[in-house]
């Protein structure tokens, strides 16, 4: 058995010039990226405020951890939950007739095009550039978070909920047909049942990254946990920065142990 996979790695192509070729290329933009990297702006006084900062970390404002005025990270954490909450919700009320549209297999293919078009100019815009955009159309505060989240919602749900239509068992549906089934018949019978698990788990999966997008647009002003802990740091209050990331760290690791749950037990029960 040894011989035989001796021999067949021996009898395997030969890509030393590719895999050296590439190496070569990775080592040339690691050297060439390097140039612009100014090593000179890591004064004494940075590293001072970097210490400050590690020490404001570890030793977070315990008074703020535990309070349950507007002002204490409890509320901040359950405004930004409310924020990717409601934002993955309204993003996807709207992906799943886009992704319908987008899907060549469901309507004509000069229509799912156009959409397609629509939905990757939509993904093209950062959240952060979504973000001010809506800061000067509402003002600061939640409601500018909440439309952010489900702008940039829309792109990607769109796009992963139109992969999952275009892979759908076509043979169930004319099943359907042979049998007399209606038209509504056809989709709560033949279409939903294929598609909810991973409409679902892609939803919630979603609802994961927003959770964390909805931190940084605080920083702009858009409501959230982001807010007053871009005011912290601007204040140079370490311990509040400290207690803020302490709160967002629980949670991210919360949200994520139960999001990672919940989907297995989805595509499990596909």
């Amino acid at each position: 058995m040894s011989e035989k996979v001796i021999q067949k790695l021996k009898s395997e192509p030969k890509n030393h010039g590719y895999i050296f070729m590439i190496i070569a290329i990775v080592l040339f933009m690691i050297i060439w990226s390097s140039n612009v990297i100014n090593f000179e702006s890591a004064t004494k006084e940075g590293m001072d405020v970097a210490k400050n900062i590690i020490k404001g970390i570890l030793s977070p404002k315990r008074e703020m951890l535990f309070n349950l005025t507007k002002k204490g990270v409890p509320y901040l954490l359950l405004e930004t939950i409310c924020i990717a909450f409601l934002g993955t919700l309204v993003g996807s009320i709207i992906a799943i007739p886009l992704s319908f549209l987008a899907s060549s297999n469901i309507v004509a293919a000069p229509i799912a095009y156009l959409v397609r078009i629509l939905i990757i100019l939509i993904r093209t815009i950062p959240s952060i550039v979504y973000g001010l955009m809506f800061i000067r159309v509402t003002g600061p505060g939640p409601f500018a978070g909440l439309m952010t989240m489900s702008f940039t919602s829309i792109g990607m749900l769109t796009k992963l909920f139109s992969d999952n239509i275009m892979n759908l068992n076509k043979s169930i549906l004319e099943s359907f047909s042979s049998i007399g089934a209606t038209t509504f018949q056809k989709i709560r019978f033949g279409i939903i049942p294929q598609l909810w698990a991973n409409f679902a788990s892609t939803t919630i999966y979603r609802f994961d990254i927003n959770l964390r997008d909805a931190a940084v647009l605080g920083l702009v002003g858009a409501g959230g946990i982001g807010s007053p802990l871009m005011f912290a740091i601007n204040s140079y209050k370490w311990q509040e920065v400290g207690a803020i990331l302490l709160g967002l760290i629980i949670l991210v690791l919360f949200i994520e142990f139960f999001s990672t749950k919940i989907r297995a037990k989805l595509v499990g029960e596909k």
